[in-house]
């Protein structure tokens, strides 16, 4: 089984967790968000682009993020088996060019194309036992089947997203969280050998319902790669 796995995440390490040297990099620019997301999505967007580029510099994943992504409270660790329980399901989270076919965490081939990216949890119905120990994910929708910054609702969230991969299951990114103390502005590769997977560690930025300042929060995502299971 292939597996690739890009996942937002910071310098540190642990047992099975090694720092990326010589393969998966993250580089961090500025550059316009894609001109085919629609205009109230790409308004939205910020100029910070994540790329994340193979050992010969070739770009596997650009990565677009939101400026002001509503949060209903300051975040303060998981609730139950949510790793972030402050964002609401369907949110718009960014959106991200993907310049040649990748694989997406249920090893789903994802084809080269400008993509949005939701948030969403995983069905509590028996059918993914094992896949994760949480349950958020970032999921994938073209980004010509996805023109309005409303959330999405689930059903048409998934439908949408399946799309993306071709199949009856929506196309998606694991999220984790970003290890203890994880720079909030800097992005960085970690490898997990154990796992076999790759994760970026990036900032999102949030507007905290109430609050007037956005702030930087680092996270993890799983951006290419397979489940275990």
């Amino acid at each position: 089984m292939r597996l690739i796995v890009l996942a937002a995440v910071f310098a540190i390490a642990s047992e099975g967790v090694v720092l990326a040297q010589d393969s998966l990099k993250v580089e961090a620019g500025k550059k316009a968000p894609p001109e085919s997301v629609s205009a109230a999505i790409r308004a939205t967007l910020t100029d910070n682009m994540y790329r994340i580029v193979d050992g010969q510099g070739r770009a596997i994943l650009e990565i677009w993020t939101r400026e002001g992504l509503p949060a209903a409270a300051k975040p303060a660790g998981p609730k139950d088996a949510i790793l972030y329980p402050f964002l609401t399901p369907g949110e718009l989270l960014g959106a991200c060019v993907i310049p040649n076919e990748v694989q997406d965490y249920r090893d789903q081939p994802i084809s080269k194309g400008v993509y949005t990216l939701r948030y969403g949890l995983q069905p509590v119905n028996g059918d993914h036992l094992g896949v994760s120990t949480h349950r958020d994910y970032s999921l994938l929708v073209p980004a010509a089947k996805d023109q309005s910054l409303e959330r999405l609702a689930r059903k048409p969230l998934e439908e949408k997203s399946a799309e993306a991969a071709g199949t009856s299951h929506p196309a998606v990114f694991l999220l984790l969280a970003a290890p203890e103390g994880a720079d909030r502005a800097k992005p960085s590769m970690i490898h997990d050998s154990e796992k076999n997977t790759w994760s970026v560690v990036f900032p999102w930025r949030l507007k905290v319902q109430g609050e007037t300042a956005v702030i930087s929060f680092p996270v993890r995502m799983v951006v290419m790669g397979a489940a275990q299971t």
